[in-house]
């Protein structure tokens, strides 16, 4: 293909109608070593195209500073799928959405408290240009022109969701333009007069994003804007589960005859998710409608393939419409699922509780009053709230004006209970004598930051910490992002404990190493890491997520550390690694 085009019917490839049959798939859910083992699967499916969005906040993590380096190696990704003959759908935003921690946005922008997101506001609109003047000469040789794969790029995403400034969408199809970005631009939203007027733009085709009834919503669409190539920019294969949720799953017959129907209307269409992984670390989203839902760590989806990369019987049902859409065979499919082995019980043998280990990991903030976290530069993670109370102090009950998202509370490092955003309270108190003095320590988690609708400022951590109606003020902020925990420094865990802690423990591989999945029965919530690795948080007393995904390029020939940070108390001395999920 040298040209990429359309009519007022559909896509021309080299001036002939073509049908993209694209799939998601994240670089940034996915660990880079299987980045070729995914794209080759969606290949051999009988995919044409691979689309992906960008991450803003992964690659910009902090203001000025950027990272397009391991898995969040852009370039690569795209001369991968290149080399595949894959072609490509970019989706920048700045705002994806995807379920990812506030859509995508950087938390450092919350620091700008005037600024208005996703509008023309001219300190936003100043730092996504300062974004995208470094994301897009890496996206450029890899346009359609250049000899390249990249044949479409959304502007922003689903915007009519959120708002209907099309100044501000056209100062982002500007940059594009100021950067040589000369593909084919487009918008997607819900198919509803209301979602299109606000989210599209009338130079630029707009697509449908939907999960059933193509004949409406095309119909929907269709009544909204004629003569355009008809498309399904988010064909929803299946859905992303909340912890206290149930797991979302689908028939592989349903999702077939859905293709089948759109390919039959003479649509093209992106599946979403072709394969979604895993939201690694603290990367998870939120929901806020009623009340606070963060998203668990899998983002399996029930994708085409699932979290661990593995091809479903949806895959196989897809495979074969493809197939008679074609009117000839695929081929064989060559790529394997990969070996998954159960490594047994591993013990931890050592902790390290959380009123040693904060020290040690970072220096304290001190303050008058707790303050949400990104104000002292913390952006992800946790953050232990340490005062000392002093006597005498009446049975009032703690309160707290703003928990996001997650307090537990010990008293002279006593467990006392824990109170959850929109969830969960305990009623905790602590009378204390004439003369005496207590140490309160509150370890407050971030449980990923809203990433849909009206909600996206969701500053994290404490404020307005009281008794009664007296607050109290003399604050120590301990900021634990936990990217390095070597300052640890151990003692023997005696197998169950009342406290936060970091509990260590080896793994020993024989071999080549192998996917496996970590089960953390017997502890309440926290998240693991191996060897550095932050798989992701666990919720057990929560559900429905029950395994951690651990890639085989994690781990390595013979020793293996395996850390635990619970933050509330454990009663086991071991996990567990199995060769089966458990997603619910």
């Amino acid at each position: 293909m040298t040209t990429f085009t359309h009519n007022d019917n559909c896509f021309l490839a080299d001036g002939k109608p073509y049908t993209v049959i694209s799939g998601a798939m994240h670089y940034f859910r996915i660990h880079p070593d299987y980045w070729r083992d995914r794209l080759l699967k969606m290949k051999e499916c009988g995919f044409n195209t691979v689309e992906t969005y960008t991450c803003w906040n992964l690659h910009e993590p902090r203001e000025g500073e950027f990272d397009f380096s391991g898995g969040l190696d852009l370039g690569r990704y795209l001369s991968l799928a290149e080399e595949l003959g894959l072609n490509i759908i970019l989706r920048p935003g700045p705002y994806i959405c995807a379920e990812w921690d506030m859509g995508g946005l950087p938390a450092w922008l919350l620091n700008y408290h005037e600024m208005e997101f996703r509008c023309f506001d001219e300190g936003f609109i100043e730092k996504v240009t300062n974004y995208y003047d470094r994301l897009l000469p890496i996206v450029k040789p890899h346009l359609l022109s250049n000899g390249g794969g990249v044949i479409m790029m959304q502007i922003e995403n689903e915007y009519g969701s959120y708002g209907n400034d099309h100044d501000y969408m056209r100062a982002v199809a500007e940059i594009y333009h100021r950067h040589g970005i000369d593909c084919q631009l487009f918008t997607s939203d819900g198919a509803t007069m209301f979602m299109l007027s606000g989210g599209t733009l009338e130079e630029y085709p707009c697509v449908a994003n939907f999960g059933s009834d193509p004949a409406g919503n095309f119909a929907a669409l269709d009544a909204f804007r004629q003569n355009q190539p008809k498309m399904c920019g988010e064909y929803w294969v299946g859905w992303f589960d909340h912890w206290y949720d149930v797991h979302h799953t689908r028939d592989p017959k349903e999702v077939a005859a859905l293709f089948r129907e759109m390919l039959e209307e003479g649509a093209s269409l992106n599946f979403y998710m072709f394969h979604g992984g895993t939201n690694f670390g603290f990367m998870n989203g939120a929901n806020y409608y009623d009340a606070y839902e963060p998203t668990i760590t899998s983002y399996d989806y029930c994708a085409l393939l699932s979290e661990a990369g593995d091809m479903t019987p949806a895959y196989y049902e897809v495979r074969k419409v493809i197939e008679a859409f074609r009117g000839e065979p695929l081929g064989p499919v060559t790529a394997k699922n990969t070996p998954k082995k159960a490594y047994g019980a591993v013990e931890l043998t050592e902790m390290c509780d959380i009123f040693t280990a904060a020290p040690l990991l970072t220096e304290p903030v001190r303050t008058a009053a707790p303050k949400f976290t990104e104000s002292i530069g913390q952006y992800h993670g946790f953050t232990l709230y340490s005062t000392q109370l002093q006597g005498p102090r009446e049975d009032w009950e703690l309160n707290i004006d703003a928990v996001h998202d997650r307090a537990v509370v010990w008293a002279d490092g006593k467990y006392q209970g824990y109170i959850e955003r929109s969830r969960h309270k305990d009623e905790i108190r602590l009378p204390l004598p004439k003369g005496e003095r207590m140490r309160l320590d509150i370890l407050c988690e971030n449980m990923g930051r809203v990433n849909y609708g009206p909600r996206l400022k969701d500053r994290k951590g404490l404020r307005g910490i009281r008794f009664g109606l007296q607050y109290h003020f003399g604050w120590e902020m301990y900021p634990l992002d936990l990217k390095d925990l070597s300052p640890l420094r151990y003692r023997p865990f005696p197998g169950k404990t009342e406290t936060a802690a970091f509990l260590r423990g080896t793994l020993s591989v024989e071999g080549a190493p192998c996917d496996t999945f970590l089960r953390t029965d017997g502890f309440h919530k926290g998240v693991a890491i191996v060897n550095g690795f932050n798989l992701g948080r666990y919720y057990n007393d929560a559900g429905p997520q029950k395994t951690l995904y651990v890639p085989a390029p994690v781990l390595r020939e013979g020793e293996n550390e395996i850390i635990v940070f619970e933050t509330d108390r454990a009663e086991a001395g071991s996990v567990y690694f199995t060769d089966t999920p458990e997603l619910g």
